[in-house]
């Protein structure tokens, strides 16, 4: 992997400048019940709260604003289930150009209607890494918009590590932190910036048991296929990419698979004991807390929430 490829610290920095305009500085929320339960002290990033209901509309914002003005004229593209495509969306609406989707037809219907929403022109797919690609490409071919990938890009990875540059300004003297990962766009940005900030700090990764691509290829140090997931956390279901899988490598931990029952405990937790509302994604960063409870016992730990997009009509509780 070509190290230029790969954002630094400055990097971050860069982007929390050009896009703190358009993004909310996320707020930090405590819980001493949740506390007692993990046996730690835990201070949860609430990336719930951020627009668009996710981290994600930071790396968006960045991506959106770093285009020419020529570039940005065509539009941007991506395929998405759901949070990165409404993040593009809104980002692309508030630098007033079109924004094109390839969405499979199974994503949650809270997600394509929050994409919608967001003035996004919407094209559903098959489920299936193949359709979402063929699709997306047709759209890049007929409009000349620039794909803006969910993770496999630099600016995005740039954008979303300024969560926990944030993080790290609101709270002093953390641990640990932790953070869910799928594609790996986050964990990369996360891992980065706190490595930057303290080479001592531990940063470990949550990831489900049914989705576990990430943690295979952590501990065999070779990029593994992703298996058909199976998981409820539906924003965790991509595979890493060359570029988050080298920066992981280099940067992260550790990565905990939690099962299914544990992802809608923590949530359950965050819904009741938090009174926030935190989807399954989130949640599994706290599962991985509560499992490694012993080790963690009584370290400052950072959590990101990583986003709150729910189907009420369908929760798992």
């Amino acid at each position: 992997m070509d190290k230029s490829n790969i954002p630094s610290y400055k990097d971050i920095e860069s982007a929390h400048r050009k896009i703190a305009h358009n993004i909310h500085e996320t707020p930090v929320i405590t819980c001493s019940a949740i506390n007692g339960l993990a046996g730690a002290s835990l201070f949860f990033k609430c990336e719930n709260f951020q627009k668009a209901g996710a981290f994600k509309f930071r790396g968006a914002s960045n991506a959106v604003l770093s285009l020419s003005d020529e570039d940005a004229r065509k539009g941007v593209a991506t395929h998405s289930s759901g949070n990165h495509a409404a993040a593009l969306a809104l980002a692309a609406k508030l630098r007033g150009i079109p924004a094109y989707i390839a969405m499979p037809e199974t994503a949650p219907a809270i997600k394509k209607k929050a994409v919608a929403g967001y003035g996004a022109k919407i094209r559903f797919c098959q489920p299936t890494v193949e359709s979402r690609e063929d699709t997306l490409q047709k759209i890049i071919e007929e409009t000349g918009a620039t794909f803006i990938h969910a993770y496999n890009d630099f600016n995005i990875i740039s954008g979303q590590g300024t969560a926990v540059k944030e993080l790290l300004n609101q709270v002093k003297d953390l641990d640990v932190i932790v953070a869910p990962v799928g594609g790996g766009g986050l964990l990369s940005g996360t891992a980065i910036w706190a490595k930057h900030f303290n080479p001592g700090i531990r940063v470990i990764a949550g990831e489900p048991e049914k989705a576990d691509d990430a943690y295979r290829s952590f501990k065999t140090g070779v990029l593994q296929p992703a298996v058909p997931p199976g998981s409820m956390a539906d924003g965790l279901l991509m595979p890493l990419s060359d570029l988050t899988f080298s920066i992981i490598r280099e940067y992260v931990d550790e990565i905990v698979t939690v099962s299914e029952e544990s992802i809608v405990g923590a949530m359950q937790l965050i819904w009741e004991r938090m009174k926030i509302i935190a989807e399954p994604s989130s949640a599994v960063a706290l599962a991985a807390v509560i499992k490694k409870k012993h080790e963690l016992k009584k370290v400052r730990t950072g959590i990101i929430l990583s986003g709150g997009n729910v189907d009420l009509k369908k929760l798992p509780f």
